[in-house]
């Protein structure tokens, strides 16, 4: 091991880490695990670059937090990115573009005797997408597992928003009634999107149908969903819905943002999991996502909320960045997430004091 290794007092701009932490997984007290997956995302938004392209948008950074001012030197690490997620990603992306182009067209294939195969060709590329899916959650929940079991708090960036999955499977299997504080344009409760079950649009409804560990899932600053997806957040024991509507009725008749906060914040159980996607925010800290849409919070309103969770005296024992669309000659996106990522780290380790 290099004296770098063993030296927490600088970063490095050139280590190809996030934010160049001069620190190995095993020395870290948290770890960053990459999701390069973006296989039922929309078409234009290449999600699976996103991991790249915030480590290297990271490393031009000054990272300093003003709330969580020394965290860092406990070690933030980046684990290796698995880039034949990335390879299987752009893969299977090509079967769901058949898959939506044969849907625009009516899904009519060949007629006649030629039909059956037509309809098998694309059934068989329906569950090679759903297989594929099935195991990216599944190689995600055991990299989890991994870092869980050397008592490493786990922060994954992605990816679209089925990317998660995995490693709130396995906080679940440790932290039993897990509180998730999903901040969101959308609520992500599709049964099935396009078809798909696994998709990045249903990721809350397979938590809380397959996830038994999950206590209670908080939603924050939601504006774009269904009706179907309103309903079942509004009968669900275990969902609180706090939509822009809501929030902005709550302001209106008076509450600061500090009450607002604590209100949202006082649902959660002691143990809870960040799941922030960017479009959370308004549309200027995320102008090239598919899912920004009016309204959202400020970068600093999130912020504090998720602030408010770790002076409350609750752990964030796992955190989520996904929904980010990098672009070559505007990286707004991956600035803003890299900025989110840093103070997200920052914020779960000073929520871990009582067990440092």
């Amino acid at each position: 091991m290099t004296e770098k290794d063993n030296t927490l007092d600088q970063m490095d701009p050139d280590a190809g880490d996030y934010f160049g932490v001069p620190c190995t997984p095993e020395q870290a007290r948290l770890v960053l695990v990459s999701v390069p997956w973006d296989v039922t995302a929309p078409t234009e938004a290449m999600l699976s670059y996103a991991p790249d392209a915030i480590i290297e948008v990271s490393e031009r950074m000054d990272p300093y937090d003003p709330i969580s001012p020394d965290e860092w030197k406990k070690g933030f690490a980046t684990d290796d990115v698995d880039y034949t997620l990335q390879e299987r990603s752009q893969q299977l992306r090509a079967d769901v573009e058949r898959l939506r182009a044969h849907t625009s067209k009516g899904g009519s294939g060949l007629g006649g005797i030629m039909a059956p195969l037509t309809d098998d060709y694309y059934a068989r590329r329906q569950r090679r997408v759903e297989e594929g899916c099935r195991d990216m959650v599944a190689a995600v929940r055991e990299v989890s597992r991994r870092w869980l079991r050397r008592d490493k708090v786990v922060g994954l960036v992605g990816g679209d928003h089925s990317t998660p999955q995995g490693l709130i499977e396995a906080l679940a299997e440790r932290e039993e009634g897990l509180g998730i504080l999903h901040m969101d344009a959308r609520c992500r409760l599709k049964a099935r999107y396009e078809g798909f079950e696994h998709s990045c649009e249903s990721l809350m409804y397979n938590v809380l149908k397959g996830v038994g560990g999950v206590g209670r899932v908080v939603q924050v600053a939601q504006r774009d969903f269904s009706a179907t997806e309103h309903r079942v957040a509004r009968e669900s024991e275990r969902i609180v819905l706090y939509d822009t509507d809501r929030i902005a009725s709550m302001r209106y008749d008076g509450a600061s943002w500090r009450q607002v906060c604590d209100t949202i914040v006082a649902e959660l159980p002691q143990a809870v999991y960040v799941d922030f996607d960017v479009s959370a925010l308004s549309i200027e800290n995320c102008p090239h996502s598919p899912w920004a849409a009016p309204g959202g919070m400020r970068f600093d309103e999130a912020l504090y909320m998720i602030n408010r969770v770790v002076e409350s005296g609750r752990r964030i024992v796992g955190f989520d960045v996904v929904g980010v669309v990098p672009r070559v000659e505007d990286y707004v996106d991956a600035q803003v997430a890299a900025r989110m990522l840093y103070r997200l780290c920052g914020m779960a380790l000073r929520s871990q004091k009582s067990n440092d």
